[in-house]
């Protein structure tokens, strides 16, 4: 349903947000920016990854109707696309849209499934960015599980960021430490990835992601060996990341 009024400029009402929310915990900044006109309408992207249940279950508790898009680039291990429906189940997740590229562009794309062998940012755009850009052209903010610990990239992440001048990205869990993810989930008695417990503490596409060794960053298997942090799904600044950032520019 249209907002009454148009909305004020994105990066005003970041500011404003991140002014309001700074000192609210997680559970405030999801619960209120569920409805607050100043985010307007809003979804949740999950990966259904590693730490994805904890802010699914925050949903969960405020509003179980809400949308929840679920991006299958179709090269997903089978543990997450279980994962995903066990989950929804279990919280009661009644608004859960999977979202992925049509079969036409896989083929004209990557019709030989071998896209992410030449370019890793290719194949992301293609069964990734593109397909969730489509999703999101509805809403005008978007909630995600980012925390400030998971990557340089992220160590001044906001409640609130000014994706592109386009909508608002909310970052709930911006400020939690891993031991706070650990505890949440332990203390609620929530459902695992059944891949954490074989080594892989971040997880994403099945050919891009690799187990991590003890001591390694637990972002290490994603893209090993690629100057690459991010999908390109996420904007720092204003600006897409597809890899690290440029000295200078992390603080």
């Amino acid at each position: 349903m249209p907002l009454e009024a148009p909305l004020e400029p994105v990066a005003e009402r970041v500011a404003h947000l991140n002014q309001r929310y700074k000192h609210h915990a997680a559970k405030d900044v999801l619960s209120r920016a569920l409805t607050d006109p100043q985010v307007g309408r809003i979804a949740m992207v999950s990966s259904f990854g590693a730490e994805s249940v904890v802010l699914l279950h925050l949903l969960s508790l405020f509003d179980k109707t809400a949308p929840v898009l679920f991006i299958d680039t179709q090269m997903l291990f089978q543990e997450t696309l279980d994962y995903q429906v066990s989950v929804s189940e279990k919280l009661g997740l009644t608004n859960v849209k999977v979202v992925r590229a049509s079969q036409a562009e896989v083929s004209q794309g990557d019709p030989d499934g071998t896209l992410h062998k030449a370019s890793t940012d290719a194949c992301c755009d293609l069964r990734k960015v593109q397909p969730m850009e489509n999703a999101l052209k509805d809403y005008d903010a978007w909630i995600t599980g980012r925390k400030r610990f998971q990557s340089g990239t992220r160590a001044a992440l906001d409640f609130f960021e000014n994706e592109g001048d386009t909508r608002i990205k909310v970052n709930p869990l911006a400020h939690w430490t891993p031991d706070d993810v650990q505890d949440y989930i332990i203390n609620n008695r929530l459902p695992r990835h059944p891949l954490v417990a074989q080594g892989y503490p971040s997880i994403g596409c099945a050919p891009c992601t690799s187990k991590v060794k003890p001591g390694e960053d637990p972002r290490a298997g994603r893209w090993r060996n690629e100057e690459k942090e991010e999908c390109g799904i996420h904007f720092i600044n204003g600006k897409m990341v597809r890899g690290p950032l440029p000295k200078g520019d992390a603080a």
